[in-house]
């Protein structure tokens, strides 16, 4: 018999970049009792500030990029489930608790948002573009049949640790599915609500943007599989892909 995870279970990484406008939103709706990490990542507007006074523990990362942040917050987690958000308002963390169950009661190794568009302008059709053609090449690399890769997500933090992730850029997030699905893990997602986010985007907000945030991404596709099975196949006494 399988049990939700208590609260103690749960970090939740935000990567912050100047966020200050959102932070309020997003801290208000995270999950009682789990830990809201916000990694500020160079903010110039008050964002740690912000973060501490609602409550959250705030890492700092000077090394400017996504994955840097991404990590940073990771490594600071000492929660057996550690989650993923962005920090913009455009995700609402307290969808997370089924991501979490999941992972919780073994029935996932890792938890993906996929993202559908709720209101004018949530989810431009330049960023949408790239993250279709991404998508395609994830299943030509790895045969997995998923429709986004967007930044909502949750694992074992263990189990993350052990992928030995190395991108610190926009790759990031599509390096944690790679090496996951190289790794044998079970990859599932859920629709998630897409909002339009506050202020302007630091990655896919330009066709500029967007095409660096594919090239970073296509970057990691072109890595060599690993050449092991996967910490989270061994610790179910399962046999990686």
């Amino acid at each position: 018999m399988t049990t939700s995870p208590t609260p103690s279970d749960v970090d939740v990484v935000l990567p912050c970049l100047n966020e200050a406008d959102a932070l309020p939103w997003v801290l208000a709706r995270i999950p009682p009792g789990w830990r809201a990490l916000v990694v500020d990542n160079g903010s110039t507007d008050g964002s740690a500030v912000i973060a501490r006074a609602l409550g959250a523990t705030v890492v700092h990362e000077p090394r400017r990029g996504f994955g840097a942040a991404c990590h940073a917050g990771l490594t600071a987690a000492t929660a057996e489930i550690v989650c993923f958000c962005d920090c913009d308002a455009s995700l609402d963390p307290a969808l997370l608790v089924p991501f979490v169950r999941q992972v919780h009661d073994r029935t996932a190794d890792l938890v993906l948002g996929r993202r559908r568009p709720r209101g004018r302008g949530a989810w431009p059709l330049h960023a949408r573009a790239g993250n279709l053609a991404l998508a395609l090449m994830l299943r030509r690399r790895t045969g997995l049949r998923l429709h986004d890769l967007g930044p909502l997500r949750a694992a074992r933090r263990e189990a993350l640790l052990g992928l030995g992730l190395t991108d610190r850029r926009s790759g990031y997030p599509l390096q944690m599915v790679v090496r996951a699905a190289d790794a044998g893990w079970r990859i599932t997602e859920h629709d998630v609500p897409y909002l339009p986010r506050t202020g302007a985007s630091k990655v896919t907000g330009t066709w500029r943007g967007t095409w660096q945030a594919v090239r970073d991404m296509s970057r990691v596709l072109s890595e060599a599989p690993a050449p092991s099975g996967a910490t989270a196949a061994s610790e179910r006494g399962g046999t990686p892909r």
